[in-house]
């Protein structure tokens, strides 16, 4: 499956309580048929997460990125930063480039 969003890219969330929010892509969770695949993105959906103490550990509360499934996400536009969707285009010598439909900006 060829995936249009990659790590570190610019994401912008659509659906879900989340909503509006924009961060970078910190990981990729690929699903198969039956599992959908999920994006890690830094400081949204930030759940609570319970740590029992070790012996080096104090433990506690502790806030994490949950992930969000991919199709509530899009690709931030980077020159108006809002959401596009994004084509890929072939150059003449064979190399392949994401290009944002709205602004027709190559992204990197």
């Amino acid at each position: 499956m060829k995936l249009k969003i990659k790590k570190k890219d610019k994401v912008v969330v659509i659906s879900g309580k989340e909503k509006g929010k924009t961060g970078e892509v910190l990981d990729l969770i690929v699903g198969d048929r039956f599992t959908p695949t999920r994006v890690l993105i830094a400081k949204v959906n930030m759940v609570t997460k319970h740590k029992k103490p070790t012996q080096t550990d104090p433990g506690g509360l502790s806030k994490i990125e949950a992930p969000i499934s991919i199709s509530n996400v899009m690709l931030a536009d980077p020159k108006s930063g809002k959401p596009t969707r994004v084509k890929i285009k072939t150059a003449a010598d064979g190399s392949k480039s994401r290009v944002a439909i709205k602004s027709g900006e190559t992204i990197a």
